[in-house]
């Protein structure tokens, strides 16, 4: 640990505008949750579920709401808005930066690619011809990124992730390892010897500020482009098809599939698992719960589910050989009503 990762609590109260209570000179080397913290740890309050290990808890500090303040007899800050600033603090305690610029030897960088002086290109890269890199981007072991792409500044590509050629992904801008990003769209025309392939003429295009994690894949457009918006995060494992549109600040958890052509509004949430249609609309401000089935556009904000919740199997099995009885049973009720009105 370096002693920049050592900070007094004043310090971090001042760094997050938090009004600190006890010990200023207290030394804070580590975040931690409440139940495994120790000595010289920081530790935060935001579910009111784990308020139950505050009791216990060996944090030399914790971050709390001001109305949670009398729970802890011990150093703290106090502020709104806990997982904000535990969110702000992982800056602080990160130990994943600084990569000193350069070309790895091993790296294959086309004549006419250009590299930014202070880009970082890591071994067994390779760059296409007419690739742009920015100023202060990070492309990490084994990359390959296709001709003609543009890659903004401060963005990190870490290890083996593939951007095919025609991307332009913009500035800070996160790719984790093994997306790949500009693969073929799943086109094809049925003919009457088998299926003829579609060539997909479009491209990907990522805002600022995105976040993609790992084994993501993002298909190029068949001819538009497939649109990632400012400040949107993927999560893992998630399937984004060809010429689809992501709105600004959206956020998709693992496991999400997006047929091609569907557009998803602005600051919308989708849970994991969920499935969504093609060529569908989703309005802004929508949130989509987990393993939902999206078959239709959503026109309003709000909060949109389906399937059922998990029960005791056999509890299950008899709720689902009644659903395949809702049909008759509808259809007895409406003449049972009908009887009863004559």
């Amino acid at each position: 640990m370096t002693e920049s990762q050592v900070w007094t609590l004043a310090s971090l109260a001042q760094h997050l505008g938090a009004q600190l209570v006890g010990d200023e000179t207290c030394r804070i080397v580590a975040l931690n949750t409440l139940q495994d913290a120790g000595e010289g740890d920081l530790s935060f309050l935001a579910n009111p579920a784990y308020q139950r290990y505050l009791t216990d808890t060996r944090a030399s500090a914790v971050i709390l709401r001001p109305d949670f303040a009398h729970l802890f007899d011990g150093n703290k800050l106090l502020l709104d808005n806990p997982y904000m600033a535990y969110a702000r603090l992982t800056a602080l305690f990160n130990t994943d930066t600084g990569y000193a610029p350069g070309i790895h030897p091993s790296a294959v960088v086309h004549a006419d690619a250009e590299v930014a002086a202070d880009a970082h290109i890591g071994a067994n890269v390779t760059l296409a011809s007419g690739v742009r890199i920015g100023a202060g981007a990070v492309i990490g072991p084994g990359c390959v990124v296709g001709a003609d792409t543009v890659i903004g500044a401060r963005t990190r590509l870490h290890a083996n992730v593939t951007v095919y050629h025609g991307v332009a992904i913009g500035e800070a801008v996160t790719l984790h390892s093994g997306c790949v990003i500009g693969a073929d769209g799943f086109g094809f025309a049925p003919g009457r010897d088998g299926w003829v392939k579609i060539h997909q003429l479009g491209g990907v295009v990522i805002g600022n500020r995105v976040e993609i994690g790992a084994c993501t894949t993002v298909d190029r457009g068949a001819l538009d482009d497939t649109v990632i918006g400012d400040g949107v995060i993927i999560d893992n494992l998630v399937q984004i098809a060809h010429n689809v549109k992501i709105g600004e600040n959206t956020a998709i958890a693992g496991c999400t599939g997006i047929a091609g052509s569907t557009t998803i509004g602005k600051r919308c949430t989708i849970a994991g698992a969920a499935c969504i249609a093609g060529h569908i609309t989703i309005a802004d401000g929508v949130h989509i719960s987990a393993t939902t089935l999206v078959t239709k556009s959503i026109e309003e904000a709000g909060s949109y589910s389906s399937g059922t919740g998990m029960a005791p199997t056999r509890s299950w099995r008899r709720n689902a050989v009644r659903f395949g009885q809702l049909d008759q049973m509808a259809g007895r009720l409406a003449a049972l009503e009908k009887k009863l009105s004559d």
